[in-house]
């Protein structure tokens, strides 16, 4: 799941200069809090003074934050409060609330599996940064049918709800690896900033090429799952690699931005000249997409427990960079070969589950699979009711099981 639709702001003051002809260009930036029945947060634009030469503004851009997570303590609250930039301070924070996280009242941890072995590290990429893996394989003398590897979305991290789903998969005698992207999760990385769509793609070839290698997987039919944005990802590191992989698995797969997900086009204008000069800066603005992603109200409510996920604005190159994909995307979907298996929601409104009927029609796999959710949302593995969670669930396990 792309856990930044629930979302939290710690965004600190942005100063920088505008220009008067821009000034009322610029977006009111809509901040979404914990309390869904308060009204909503805004970003301030302030004046901060004229240059009479250049009748230039200096302008703040300031997000206010919102109320504390409730059930926990103000000391885990402090904890949580904390400026996530950089991966040693997401690392301390995911290592306070583990244990807050595994004992949620839903489905995905209440329920899962027993006996599952599982695995951290930590493997340094070519980029020379630090990327968080993590692994769950079945009970110590079950016979592992194959491996799959999984994708995570935007802002998200294979730490949270992905930690029930692998239970589960691993429990039905498979072998299965995440990871956490860079400037994601426990991953080195400016947090929620990517310079380059690519870099993420190569990043998951690599480091899964490297895992692949190890003597206990070979021989072993190896798949790879990718949610929303890694489902982007996964669908171009199969275009780089069509033999990789024994079948790919899509889920509410990001091949292309919701129209009304994307900025007017005067804004997009002020965006791009702006990503260019302010690539780091946090100015998209935000819808908040709870009330879209997660169907069932309980379980949108413990998202806010994933507190290292991304969820402030996203920074003006990362919006550029997975726009640019999705529009690559959509030019190549006729090249994707792979056994594919596709889920969506059907009232998708975050990922349009039209485009993944239209990648099912376009793809040159003679074996491809497209599941409709009657009535589904965004997060289909997570948020949905726990009958409809375990369903999806069953049917990847049964696409899985034919295939090895």
């Amino acid at each position: 799941m792309d856990s930044c639709l629930t979302l939290r702001f710690r965004q600190p003051e942005l100063d920088f200069p505008f220009h008067n002809s821009l000034k009322n260009q610029l977006p009111v930036l809509g901040l979404a809090g914990r309390n869904n029945n308060a009204a909503p947060k805004r970003a301030v634009l302030v004046p901060r003074g004229r240059r009479s030469s250049t009748h230039h503004r200096r302008l703040i851009v300031r997000a206010e934050i919102n109320s504390p997570i409730e059930g926990v303590s103000d000391d885990l609250n402090l904890i949580a409060s904390r400026n996530l930039d950089f991966a040693y301070t997401r690392r301390k924070v995911r290592s306070a609330f583990t244990q807050v996280q595994l004992q949620l009242d839903h489905c995905l941890f209440t329920m899962a599996p027993s006996g599952i072995r599982t695995q951290e590290w930590y493997e340094r990429n070519s980029k020379g940064l630090e990327i968080f893996c993590k692994s769950w394989m079945p009970k110590l003398g079950d016979q592992i049918k194959g491996v799959l590897f999984f994708c995570h979305g935007y802002g998200d991290t294979c730490t949270f709800f992905f930690e029930g789903i692998a239970r589960y998969i691993a429990a039905s005698g498979y072998g299965v690896y995440a990871l956490d992207h860079p400037g994601f999760g426990l991953s080195e990385g400016l947090h929620g900033y990517v310079p380059s769509f690519d870099a993420l793609v190569d990043n998951v070839i690599e480091i899964y090429t490297k895992i692949k290698g190890r003597p206990e997987l070979q021989g072993l039919p190896c798949f790879i799952l990718g949610q929303s944005m890694g489902g982007a990802v996964t669908i171009k590191a199969h275009l780089k690699e069509p033999r990789a992989w024994d079948g790919v698995i899509l889920v509410a797969p990001m091949c292309k931005i919701a129209e009304e997900m994307i900025p007017p086009p005067a804004l997009m204008k002020v965006f791009i000249l702006l990503s260019k000069i302010l690539p780091k800066a946090k100015l998209i603005p935000l819808k908040d997409l709870a009330d879209l992603a997660f169907r069932d109200s309980r379980k949108k409510e413990m998202a806010v427990y994933n507190v290292i996920c991304y969820n402030d604005q996203t920074r003006l190159k990362t919006a550029f960079e997975l726009l640019n994909a999705t529009i690559d995307i959509e030019k190549q979907v006729g090249k994707v070969s792979s056994p594919l298996l596709i889920l969506h929601g059907a009232e998708d409104k975050v990922t349009d589950p039209s485009v993944s009927q239209f990648l099912y029609e376009k793809a040159s796999s003679t074996d491809k699979t497209l599941k409709l959710y009657e009535e589904g949302y965004h997060c289909i593995l997570e948020g949905e009711p726990d009958d409809r969670i375990f369903t999806v669930i069953s049917d990847i396990i049964s696409w899985l099981d034919a295939r090895c």
